[in-house]
């Protein structure tokens, strides 16, 4: 295998795992919907997804630092395939309820939280066994997840309107088996646990816990990011599990639109991906932050709530997504270059836990906001706070630290 041979695995298998992953994000909340009409308990099935997910991904930094985020990686894509298989077949038998279905959907959630985890702390070693920076490797990254959401997302409206919602799960239990094949060939020998010298003192989970958290919040631009982060999530997680679901179906645009709008989002923001890995090393990472996020954001809610023809939510939606293309490659570098190799795991995970930690209200919050306001309102409520969140990093000193690469240095001891 060449150098590059585990690079390009591990963003194959990626790939693989996100189309799956796609068309569940799509299947799941349109079955919901149809099933049962409501607006609420649709965003109360992606609450419940996203909660462990987030608990489970913040408390699994030790694990990956101690077995090492390859195991893990492959022992939840296994467990996340056979979870999500069990969907359809308890609906198709008659024993699926509401109850039930949220159980399975929240196991789905917590197995993806380390899972997802593990495949983004071996980032920096494919990046190093391969020679290549960390900002062409989470470039290659974000262009791979967005030409996976295109592709998963046009699947996912295929599926669902040929073979019904429940079936089209299928389609992501077998993904989750494809991707761990694949990454286990591609990652053989790499990934392993952290070394630990035998005059270090033995430390509990806890205080590794801890250790982490000791350092994400010393660093103020690690702390600005996920506050930020947190709250457009949110409103993203809003957008797509409720919001966008709901135009569709009150505009009469159907699954099949939903799952195209979704597609051209995704295949916009492919191309702004690879022009971010080509060049990104070369631009100004807080202009083009800002700038990229203003483009992304507001408009998409406005263009719908302002009742616009499909053609014109198309183009909108176009633009913003070349313009979402240049974020991952930014904040995937600034914070995996600004974390010390031995706490990788557990700040990461943390890291991300935080940016995540608000999407568990995105569902329920839009969902009550289109039952009570109806939902043109909803989605103006939505674009203004995006806008000001967006331009928040314009007032905020410690994000434009994000421009300086600070030298590592070993965590202290706690």
């Amino acid at each position: 295998m060449s150098r590059r041979g585990p690079l390009v695995g591990g963003l194959v298998a990626e790939g693989i795992s996100l189309v799956g992953t796609r068309v569940s994000t799509i299947a799941i909340p349109w079955f919901v919907l149809s099933t049962t009409g409501s607006a609420t308990q649709t965003g109360l099935v992606a609450a419940v997804e996203i909660t462990p997910l987030v608990i489970f991904k913040a408390l699994g930094g030790p694990l990956l630092d101690r077995v090492g985020p390859r195991r893990v990686t492959l022992a939840c894509d296994l467990a996340s395939a056979l979870v999500v298989a069990m969907i359809p077949l308890l609906h198709h038998v008659g024993l699926l309820s509401f109850p039930l279905l949220l159980a399975l959907v929240a196991v789905t959630g917590a197995l993806r939280g380390p899972g997802d985890a593990g495949k983004a702390v071996m980032t920096p070693e494919l990046a190093r066994v391969a020679g290549v920076s960390l900002e062409r490797a989470s470039g290659l990254a974000s262009a791979v997840e967005r030409t996976s959401s295109m592709l998963g997302a046009a699947l996912a409206g295929l599926l669902v309107a040929w073979i019904g919602a429940a079936n089209a799960l299928y389609a992501d239990a077998v993904s989750f088996l494809v991707s761990l094949v694949v990454f286990a060939l591609a990652t053989t020998g790499l990934g392993r646990p952290v070394t630990r010298t035998v005059e270090a003192d033995p430390s509990t989970y806890t205080q590794e816990l801890r250790e982490g958290w000791r350092f994400l919040r010393t660093d103020r631009v690690l702390l600005a990011l996920c506050a930020m982060i947190a709250t457009t999530n949110l409103i993203d997680q809003a957008y797509a599990a409720v919001l966008a679901p709901v135009w569709a179906k009150e505009s009469g645009a159907g699954v099949a639109v939903l799952g195209a709008l979704f597609a051209v989002m995704s295949g916009a923001a492919v191309l702004g991906s690879l022009i971010a890995a080509r060049w990104g090393e070369t631009l100004p990472r807080f202009r083009t932050y800002v700038i990229a996020y203003l483009i992304a954001g507001a408009p998409r809610f406005v263009v719908m709530a302002l009742d616009s023809p499909v053609w014109a939510v198309f183009v909108v939606t176009a633009v913003a997504g070349v313009a979402a293309g240049f974020l991952n490659p930014i904040l995937g570098a600034v914070i995996l270059e600004r974390i010390p190799a031995p706490l990788l795991g557990r700040v990461s995970s943390l890291n991300t836990a935080l940016c995540w930690s608000l999407m568990p209200l995105g569902g329920v919050l839009g969902g009550l906001a289109v039952t009570g306001f109806g939902l043109s309102p909803a989605l103006l409520v939505a674009g203004i706070a995006y806008a000001i969140t967006t331009m928040a990093p314009s007032r905020v000193p410690s994000f434009r630290a994000m421009d300086r690469v600070p030298a590592k240095t070993e965590p202290a001891r706690l």
